[in-house]
């Protein structure tokens, strides 16, 4: 903490004051919530237990919906039991563990979701030699390199915050802790630290982005020498990937590629992201994914005969 630092706790202004409008954000987030948990944990169960989805997409996907439960976990719980206090306070430590967990794992997504769409364009573009490329170890090498880079992105918003002095007010006007609400409350000059803020996360949000949407781009143009059935399995696929991109990284680069700037909509548009983008990737990926669907339905019948027994 910093020495000059006179705050310890902030309060946290959430959504809304309003008593009537907290029972509606408590029942929505913890609907969402739950749907999340239920969701990507099935995505998990799903691909621990069936040997056919092995491959490194299902890998990959694992990874993707173990972000998205923690995630979704590392600003939901605190969101849901805030909505019924008349007064939300979060302590300071407590809020660096929360701007640490959150980055993490939001940067955690970025990176898988990287991995698949290389995944998927060598899986499409040179598909001989698919297997000798993304073997196992390759793929558990390149999961740990995006959990490694998600800490030093994280470590870096730390010591962004942790730069901050705070010594005035201490009302942070959003339901979570961030460093876009951090800088309004600190009582120096952030523009530095904001500069630092685009150039960290704004980056990474968006050259990800771009350099998502032109490989996808490559690779449905590389479709057009394979058979009809094949275009139409790898199209399916492709398709959940940028629905899945788009849905997530349109609302993180409005948020954090612009200047120090706050805007009333930035919150709806957290929501979004926060428990809804979570929300949103198993059913993405379950209803346009055949052998997903296919294995949940093996694992059902399976249990159904096991009970039976």
């Amino acid at each position: 903490m910093p020495a000059d630092n006179n705050v310890t706790e902030f309060v946290l202004l959430g959504l809304t004051q309003d008593p009537i409008r907290k029972k509606v954000v408590f029942v929505i987030f913890l609907l969402f919530y739950l749907g999340t948990l239920m969701g990507n944990f099935l995505i998990i169960a799903t691909i621990k237990m069936s040997p056919a989805l092995g491959s490194p997409m299902y890998f990959f996907l694992f990874h993707l919906s173990l972000s998205d439960t923690c995630f979704s976990t590392s600003i939901a719980p605190r969101t849901i039991v805030d909505a019924l206090l008349k007064k939300a306070t979060i302590s300071f430590s407590e809020c660096i563990i929360q701007v640490f967990t959150f980055h993490f794992f939001g940067c955690l997504e970025i990176f898988i979701l990287i991995l698949m769409a290389v995944d998927r364009y060598v899986a499409i573009c040179k598909p001989l030699r698919y297997t000798t490329i993304m073997n196992r170890r390759v793929c558990a090498v390149l999961v740990g390199a995006a959990w490694v880079g998600s800490c030093v992105h994280s470590l870096a918003q730390i010591f962004l915050t942790l730069s901050l002095p705070f010594c005035g007010p201490n009302a942070i006007d959003h339901y979570f802790c961030d460093l876009e609400p951090l800088l309004n409350l600190a009582c120096a000059d952030t523009y530095l630290v904001n500069l630092l803020l685009v150039s960290n996360s704004g980056a990474i949000c968006t050259v990800s982005f771009v350099t998502l949407m032109l490989s996808y781009v490559v690779i449905l143009h590389s479709l057009r020498s394979h058979s009809a059935e094949g275009r139409r399995k790898a199209l399916s696929t492709c398709i959940s990937h940028i629905i899945v991109v788009v849905l997530f990284f349109g609302p993180c680069i409005f948020i954090y590629t612009r200047p120090a700037t706050t805007f009333p909509v930035d919150k709806m548009v957290a929501v979004f992201y926060t428990i809804g983008t979570p929300l949103l990737n198993p059913l993405i990926y379950t209803l346009r994914n055949a052998e997903v669907k296919n294995a949940m339905r093996r694992l059902g019948g399976k249990k159904v005969s096991d009970d039976e027994r």
